[in-house]
């Protein structure tokens, strides 16, 4: 009896929602059609969390950038509004029962997290745009709540660590063969690679740092002897697709990123100490500091712009003398540090960079792609954009988080036994470094398709640090 009175609301709603669909359709209101789908994301939210974290993870690559909305912030659909769903769970969660693990509460980068979401709150009071920075902290902080706080109990379970990085790689490629097929309509143009990706990458810059992001991983999954030969011989072929597109994307930074990568994996074989790595950056930068006169006399020798021959696109990556592209970015750069100057305590506010920019340009400086309406992208750098919004602890409190990282993944990949463990901090680090190498020429964390990866590779080495470091024992023990 009451299996079929379970029926019967089963065919009453079914029926119900049949009907009211069809009069919604027809009077061309389509958007009924997303409750089934509406209610399937509330009921994992309640759940199953942990599924539908992975499940945005997919979905990311595929959404949809919409840009210069009300307010100055764009979204991306239909990611960020799920995931601002599950914060507000995860947050009345907390509230009726706090359970968060406390030693991942008191892990360094924990701490320089917290550390640096306290300043954006501050900074977020007294900017220029109340309204602005607030946004632009709500949107930080759904980000780091889910893919940090979260990430990092989700990735108790060790191969939720794999899938994660197969959902985003697999998604990801969906995008690369649409882009592939666009620009070989048009004969892989250079110029029209800047946003043949375009709805679901803004440019061919983010497009290009997810792909160097991404390629440590897939060179880990193609040699994790613990797969089926199929599952490797399955990443061989994603790993030579992402490298066809990452020479087709005409990244010249993502190419820049890989390159340290590879130096950091010889420094991590050489068993160099981070400390060490740190002091010789230090100096290198000092050394810089001291001659940048003499350098930037070198550079502007350089006058080699952008081209689809490889050698000379390489070559370009120096050119500050003619090369529009890297002339705007001194130019943001310029503005910026002038921002900075005015305000270097409090900063002008989280997310305002692209509102209060234009009347710190000097026109000399300007460039045929420069504009005073802040439509053009923001600070091009994930360091030089906070010094200015946040002031000097805006972009100290981010360092931290980028040296504390840093230091915990060079300390585990010496210290971990485990050889699956260990190559899988190693490919977490490296891909971790491509984006901060990539962050010093551009910026992106102010959208999903870069936060998600990124936050998550954190929450990755955290997680590794905690539970699974001393995996190779416990898989003993259990034997």
């Amino acid at each position: 009896m009451i299996e079929q009175k379970y029926i019967k609301w089963v065919y009453a709603l079914s029926i119900s929602f049949i009907l009211i669909n069809a009069v919604c359709s027809f009077f061309e209101f389509y958007y009924f059609n997303l409750l089934p789908a509406a209610i399937l994301i509330v009921l994992l939210a309640l759940f199953s969390l942990d599924k539908l974290i992975l499940f945005v993870v997919f979905l990311t690559p595929l959404a949809i950038n919409l840009q210069h909305l009300e307010g100055g912030l764009g979204l991306s659909l239909p990611t960020e509004p799920i995931i601002f769903g599950i914060m507000m769970v995860f947050i009345f969660k907390q509230l009726h029962s706090n359970t968060m693990d406390a030693s991942m509460l008191k892990h360094p980068i924990t701490i320089a997290i917290i550390v640096n979401l306290v300043w954006l709150f501050i900074t977020s009071i007294t900017s220029d745009l109340p309204i602005v920075s607030v946004k632009f902290l709500i949107a930080r902080l759904w980000f780091v709540i889910v893919f940090y706080f979260l990430g990092t109990q989700l990735f108790k379970k060790f191969n939720n660590i794999k899938i994660f990085n197969w959902l985003y790689i697999i998604s990801f490629s969906i995008i690369i063969l649409y882009t592939l097929y666009s620009h070989a309509l048009v004969n892989f143009d250079e110029q029209i690679a800047n946003y043949v990706m375009s709805p679901f990458y803004n440019d061919h810059t983010i497009y290009g740092a997810m792909l160097a992001m991404f390629l440590p991983v897939l060179i880990f999954f193609m040699l994790n002897k613990k797969y089926s030969g199929s599952i490797r011989f399955a990443a061989f072929l994603f790993l030579i697709l992402f490298i066809i597109a990452l020479i087709f994307s005409y990244t010249r930074a993502a190419w820049v990123s890989l390159a340290v990568a590879v130096l950091a994996y010889i420094l991590l074989l050489l068993r160099i100490r981070f400390r060490t790595v740190m002091a010789v950056f230090i100096i290198t930068s000092v050394i810089g500091f001291v001659y940048q006169t003499e350098i930037v006399m070198k550079l502007e020798r350089n006058r080699q712009d952008a081209s689809q021959d490889f050698d000379k696109h390489i070559e370009s990556i120096s050119n500050i003398s003619t090369d529009a592209s890297n002339l705007e970015r001194i130019n943001r750069w310029n503005a910026a540090f002038r921002m900075f100057e005015e305000r270097p305590i409090f900063g002008w506010g989280p997310g305002t960079y692209s509102f209060e920019y234009a009347p710190f340009q000097h026109a000399h400086e300007k460039t045929i792609i420069s504009t005073n309406m802040g439509d053009k992208g923001n600070a091009h750098s994930e360091y030089i954009g906070p010094l200015c919004e946040s002031g000097v602890m805006g972009a100290l409190t981010f360092i931290a988080i980028i040296i504390c990282v840093l230091s915990t993944g060079f300390r585990l990949y010496y210290t971990i036994k485990d050889k699956e463990t260990k190559n899988l901090v190693l490919v977490m680090l490296l891909g971790f470094i491509t984006y901060i190498v990539h962050g010093t020429l551009n910026n992106f964390l102010d959208t999903d398709k870069a936060s998600v990866p990124f936050w998550g590779f954190v929450a990755m080495i955290v997680a590794i640090d905690l539970y699974h470091k001393n995996r190779e024992e416990a898989v003993e023990q259990e034997s």
